[in-house]
Order: C-alpha cells, then sequence, then structure tokens
C-alpha cells in the first residue's frame, strides 16, 4: 500500500520536476484539468491555484493517497479527486489540460495509455507527461539484484518492479505522429539529500513499494537492511549532503 507520508519526505525535491513540466503548459482558460496519478493532492492543489476557474480532477489507484488528498482539499470541493485506475478511468468530457507526474513508469503499455490519453483532450487541449528514466542507476540496480537473488527470488519472483522511461524521441514520434505540437526533453537532477540514509528513505516511498508491499513486515525489514547497506555504500554521504542523481523525461504537446 502506498504510504503518503513517506512519499513526501523530500517533497521539494520531488515536486521540482513537476514545476519544470507544468512551466512549458501555456493553456490560458481550462475548463477541465486532469491529474492523472496524483498521489496526495498537494501538487494537484497547485494546478486548482494556477487555473481557479476550471474544474481540476485528481486520479489515483491507491484508496490511501486519495483519502490523504480528499483531506487536505479546500473546503469549495477544489480540487476533487478520484478513485480510480488511470489505465481505463476516463473523464465525463473533454479535458484542456492532462498532467501525468511519475505514473507511466509503473504501466506495461505505457505509450498505448498515452495514446488513449491523447483522445481526452479538447482541441487545442495540453498533455504534460513526466517519467523517471534512472533504470541504470545503483539505487535501482541493486534492487533488482536483490529480488533476484537465491534469498529473495522465491518470495519476490512474482513482484513488478517499475519500468522507467522510454526516449525522449518515442514520446515525441507517438505525439507529433499523432499531429500534436510537441516538445519532449530530459534532465538530470542532483538531489542533495540529508538524513542518516536518505537514498534508502527515498525509494521507500516509490520504487520499493512493491517489495515493501509483497513481504510480511520482518522480511520487508530485512530486505530494507540489506538494501540500505548497499546504497549507503553506493550513495556515500558528503559534507553538504548525499547526492541522489536522477534523470527525468518530459514531454509537453497540444493537439492542434
Amino acid at each position: 500500500m502506498w504510504d503518503p507520508g513517506q512519499y513526501r519526505r523530500y517533497g521539494d525535491e520531488r515536486a521540482r520536476p513537476f514545476f519544470d513540466l507544468l512551466a512549458r503548459v501555456a493553456a490560458a482558460d481550462p475548463k477541465l484539468v486532469l491529474d492523472l496519478g496524483c498521489g496526495p493532492g498537494e501538487l494537484t492543489a497547485t494546478l486548482a491555484e494556477r487555473w481557479p476557474d476550471a474544474e481540476v480532477i485528481g486520479v489515483d489507484s491507491s484508496a490511501a493517497m486519495i483519502e490523504s488528498a480528499r483531506s487536505g482539499a479546500q473546503r469549495d470541493g477544489r480540487p476533487s479527486f478520484v478513485t480510480g485506475d488511470v489505465r481505463d478511468w476516463e473523464p465525463a468530457g473533454p479535458a484542456d489540460v492532462l498532467v501525468s507526474n511519475a505514473v507511466l513508469q509503473w504501466l506495461p503499455d505505457q505509450l498505448g495509455v498515452l495514446a488513449r490519453w491523447t483522445g481526452f483532450l479538447a482541441d487545442g487541449g495540453w498533455i504534460a507527461v513526466q517519467v523517471p528514466g534512472n533504470n541504470d542507476q545503483p539505487a535501482h540496480v541493486i534492487m533488482r539484484e536483490l529480488a533476484c537473488s537465491a534469498r529473495w527470488l522465491p518470495l519476490l519472483d512474482s513482484v513488478t518492479l517499475n519500468r522507467q522511461a522510454a526516449s525522449p524521441a518515442d514520446y515525441l514520434d507517438l505525439l507529433a505522429g499523432a499531429g500534436f505540437q510537441t516538445d519532449a526533453w530530459e534532465t538530470t537532477y542532483l538531489h542533495v539529500l540529508t538524513g542518516g540514509n536518505p537514498v534508502l528513505e527515498w525509494y521507500k516511498g516509490t520504487g520499493l513499494r512493491p517489495v515493501i508491499d509483497s513481504l510480511p513486515a520482518d522480511l520487508a525489514d530485512e530486505f530494507l537492511a540489506e538494501y540500505g547497506t548497499r546504497v549507503r555504500e553506493a550513495y556515500p554521504a558528503g559534507a553538504y549532503g548525499t547526492v541522489l542523481p536522477f534523470r527525468r523525461v518530459f514531454v509537453v504537446a497540444r493537439r492542434a
């Protein structure tokens, strides 16, 4: 189960790609704004602030995330939140802005899902997507090595870890090929984190969730201890903190 409190750790660092993504969306007066994979809702709330006259809807498959998001919603009901699987959920009408921040990497057919989402857009509508692309970094390599080890494979063989971004060129080809005005790029952030083992804490809120949720509590603690030892070695603390390089892929497109 997703843990909103754990996810909020290093919230400022996690939010940076969202705001870099939205900076390229120039929608002036949207009527319907969607946040697909909204998590605990704080970033969805910024969409409601940016477009005060729009209906803003956040969608997430995690009941815990939606409960947390609703508890923080404004008294006027904005934004509203819905529990749903972004692979098959659809809005009641055409959207003017569709945002998805760090969601597609969990889906086996992310390009197919993205193509489906484009069908939700009104004429002139915007779609903005950000996807992590750091699968080759030690944090993920260590996670996969442990999950495939003799100790853990019998318990985690059926667990699906996140799949990461396609290339910027793949998103460009899909959207520009469909007639969208498209901008695709990538950025590697150097997050400076504090705490005793901050890379462990970062991934406990995201990439490690399938492992944590699949194991009994005592075994999850054992896995996390082993993982934590290895990532502490891979990401040594410096005088000013622990540096976590994090590549992300972005695409913003507008229907003509």
